[in-house]
């Protein structure tokens, strides 16, 4: 595999995407069940609008203010109050839009540009993952791995490296 093939030869071109008013904990869920750790985000129209990563949504969970707790004589004993307040605002974050929690403005690749182009993108803005774009809308997606497994499987072919 030549740093100048397409991206659309390394691309995984089934995608799981959200749209924007899908809830946080379904979409949560899906990833989970799913083994992923990040999927675009696309409007009515097919367009991508941003991604929605794990990273986002432990995110999203780190802002919860956990149940206050008293240590007294050895006990430990949680504030009711403070553990009503945390349900709350759990129930809040994952009844929440995915749009509330998702990167906007996703950087994306086109189906031609190369995988050297993509593996410059993802290291120069810090990214595990882009979409990728043709003529029809999102066509894929293509994840580092995506890039260091063609690069592992072209060494192996050409006996540079062990597969």
């Amino acid at each position: 595999m030549s740093r100048q093939s397409p991206v659309s030869e390394v691309m995984t071109s089934e995608v799981l995407t959200f749209a924007p008013d899908d809830k946080v904990g379904e979409a949560m869920q899906t990833m989970v069940d799913r083994g992923i750790d990040g999927a675009p985000v696309v409007d009515e129209h097919g367009v991508v609008v941003g991604m929605l990563s794990t990273g986002d949504l432990i995110v999203q969970e780190a802002s919860l203010h956990f149940p206050t707790m008293i240590s007294l004589l050895g006990a430990t004993l949680e504030l009711p109050s403070a553990k009503r307040h945390f349900d709350e605002d759990l129930k809040k974050a994952l009844g929440g839009a995915v749009s509330d929690v998702m990167q906007r403005d996703p950087i994306t690749i086109g189906a031609d540009d190369t995988v050297e182009e993509a593996a410059t993108l993802l290291h120069d803005h810090d990214i595990s993952r882009l979409p990728v774009i043709g003529d029809s809308g999102l066509v894929g997606i293509v994840a580092r791995v995506d890039i260091l497994r063609a690069i592992i499987s072209d060494r192996a072919a050409d006996g540079t490296g062990a597969a």
